[in-house]
């Protein structure tokens, strides 16, 4: 599968569909175009942009999100196709019909997961630090719907540990952070797509809840999946960015790389892209079967990834 995630950077660009492509130009000049089937995620972050509707309709028949980022690069809107599923209803009335018991238990196997992830994420830097079997622990004793907070605690543990005493996550502050927000906004991206690609309404999570985020389950399922940003940004931190560096195009490419990564899944290795379409699919088994199915990838030691 190809992915490419596309960002538009500068100022005054027009996008537009030109036969099979996204064509930009700037004025009367074109600077560049890309094949619409190999789009993940278009990204917006300069300030003046210009899109024409049969662009828009283009990515949203691929399902390919379109994002807004804001100054430090957080997400500030995400635009996903209306009806991608042939039975797009069904699956929102499993969703609907899911029991609170039910969305606790799949709830913690996602915390769970994502605590285990950043123990092999810690370990790849600090094979000798004693919060690696802190955090094992913790993800022993999460419980249904992660009822003692065992996120939040390993969280404080563990960002400490990666990226420093100093370190506080803050998404509107810091160089660290602005990393992450651009990763994870890749990464959300990717994970819209593929709910959307499995029939599923994002809007209706099993943990995150917020009447004003139309994306719930995106943000759900995409948790186990930080710790592969979260080690792309500690990897550009060790190399020396320097306070106060601009993030750029080469900083971002290497945060995109986060979708090509290898990962194990039963049928072996993947991409995490793939891996995501499949985590969608099997929470919709979970849902038909009721039934905790949830596929989650084994992250693995190699040159690119952990």
């Amino acid at each position: 599968m190809v992915t490419q995630v596309v960002e538009i950077a500068e100022d005054g660009n027009y996008l537009s569909k030109y036969r099979g492509f996204l064509l930009v130009k700037q004025g009367d000049v074109e600077v560049g175009r890309v094949p619409l089937d190999d789009i993940t995620a278009l990204i917006l972050s300069a300030h003046s942009i210009t899109l024409s509707k049969n662009l828009i309709m283009a990515l949203a028949e691929r399902k390919a999100p379109i994002i807004t980022c804001g100054k430090t690069y957080h997400p500030l809107a995400l635009s996903l196709p209306y009806d991608s599923h042939f039975d797009q209803t069904g699956i929102l009335w499993m969703q609907i019909e899911c029991s609170k018991p039910f969305a606790k238990r799949l709830w913690q196997s996602v915390v769970k997961e994502k605590i285990i992830n950043q123990s092999i994420c810690l370990d790849f830097f600090e094979p000798a630090s004693p919060i690696l079997e802190e955090l094992n622990v913790l993800a022993r004793r999460t419980k249904s719907g992660d009822s003692s907070n065992m996120e939040a605690q390993a969280a404080r543990l563990y960002w400490k540990a990666l990226l420093g005493a100093d370190f506080r996550r803050n998404t509107q502050v810091g160089q660290e952070n602005s990393l992450l927000n651009y990763g994870y906004s890749v990464l959300r991206a990717a994970t819209a797509r593929a709910v959307c690609s499995a029939g599923l309404t994002p809007a209706l999570g099993i943990h995150h809840r917020n009447r004003k985020n139309p994306f719930s389950l995106v943000d759900d399922l995409m948790e186990p999946f930080r710790p592969l940003v979260d080690k792309i940004v500690r990897e550009i931190v060790d190399n020396g960015i320097g306070p106060g560096a601009d993030l750029t195009p080469e900083l971002k490419r290497q945060l995109t790389r986060v979708l090509d990564f290898d990962v194990v899944l039963k049928k072996g290795n993947s991409t995490v892209m793939s891996s995501l379409y499949r985590l969608a699919q099997t929470f919709v088994n979970s849902l038909q079967e009721n039934k905790n199915v949830l596929e989650f990838p084994k992250l693995k030691y190699a040159n690119q990834l952990i």
